[in-house]
């Protein structure tokens, strides 16, 4: 009799620790490519805070948002539009879109095409800068993927050869600087394909982020896509640049993409930007903050930051991704602002 209650009770056990490892690895969710459908979470199903969600789209559509998503575990919680802005509708990326020059590198540099500690001139030839070629050739695809090229970020946006001139040594310093659009030149010398033939083929179709386009923008390219499309490219880095079942960027790449790059600012990684840090730099500045760059937001958090708040922000301990677009919140100019911590506490009030 007593075997058979202890046995009774051990098979109880036994079933309750397997509901609750099921519970606890749920597959991670991807949307089907060319498909729009996408599966979905409720705030109750998740045990979040449903009083909370109405503040903050009250917050969002106060601070001129065009439209938010969350994630969890790839699955769709919120998704919302304001002022006009539908499903279909593009928004440019702006910095935020770093993140994808960033990733087609490293693809790049996967299929052998590359390597980011070769320097840039192995690839665009010399005097694609105006400093001298001993000076130049210091400069490699990594000091353009981490801020740390040396070149004068105080002469605007553009690229060409006589705006770009020496400051520092290649590495010794870090400033937020659009040279880092070199690398898609790189990319396309080195694959002998245009970058946007390369980057769709590579990325943007492998995961379904369809309907995308890199529009010039002053002597730049930036990114315009639909908010799922941003989503989409989100949940790719939640899952260290794995698709389903297909690696498309080098796991161990993106990882490295995603840590401190250099001993400057310690919370930028390759295009990405890191919270959780002892310190960070603002893009225009040389002077060193103390703390974590979004002191309300999880530590673990890497994000893609543009100008007028375009916002991915990655938390892998909590398998969420967050995408807000739209116009300025307030009147920085750069990709980080207060927005961003009080965003935060008013998210921290839903998933907490």
């Amino acid at each position: 009799m007593k075997k058979s209650i202890i046995f009774v009770v051990a098979l109880l056990l036994f079933s309750c620790s397997s509901e609750d490892t099921s519970n606890n690895e749920e597959a991670m969710y991807f949307p089907p490519i060319g498909s729009s459908t996408w599966e979905t979470k409720t705030i109750s199903n998740l045990g979040w805070n449903q009083d909370a969600v109405q503040p903050l789209l009250d917050y969002l559509e106060l601070k001129n948002s065009k439209s938010f998503i969350i994630l969890q575990n790839g699955r769709i919680v919120m998704e919302n539009y304001f002022n006009g802005h539908t499903a279909s509708t593009n928004w440019y990326w702006a910095s935020a879109g770093k993140t994808l020059t960033a990733t087609v590198t490293g693809i790049a540099e996967q299929e052998g095409y590359l390597s980011i500690n070769n320097k840039v001139s192995d690839y665009l030839g010399t005097g694609w800068t105006n400093i001298p070629l001993a000076k130049e050739n210091l400069i490699t695809n990594k000091h353009l993927l981490t801020m740390s090229s040396g070149l004068n970020d105080a002469l605007g946006d553009d690229v060409s050869p006589a705006n770009l001139q020496y400051v520092a040594d290649a590495g010794t310093r870090w400033a937020y600087h659009n040279v880092y659009v070199k690398l898609q030149d790189v990319v396309s010398e080195a694959t002998g394909q245009t970058w946007t033939n390369y980057f769709n083929t590579k990325l943007r179709d492998k995961i379904g982020m369809t309907g995308g386009a890199w529009i010039q923008n002053g002597g730049l390219s930036v990114y315009w896509s639909n908010t799922r499309s941003m989503a989409r490219f989100g949940l790719l880095a939640l899952n260290n640049g794995k698709w389903e079942n297909n690696q498309i960027i080098n796991e161990n790449y993106f990882r490295n993409a995603t840590t401190t790059s250099q001993n400057i600012n310690l919370s930028y990684g390759y295009l990405w930007w890191l919270n959780g840090k002892t310190s960070y730099h603002l893009p225009q500045s040389q002077f060193q903050f103390s703390g974590s760059l979004i002191t309300s937001a999880p530590n673990d958090m890497y994000c893609a930051l543009g100008k007028n708040d375009q916002k991915i922000y990655v938390i892998q301990s909590k398998k969420i991704v967050i995408i807000r677009m739209g116009n300025e919140a307030d009147s920085s100019t750069f990709g980080l602002s207060d927005f961003d911590d009080v965003l935060w506490q008013k998210i921290n009030a839903v998933i907490n």
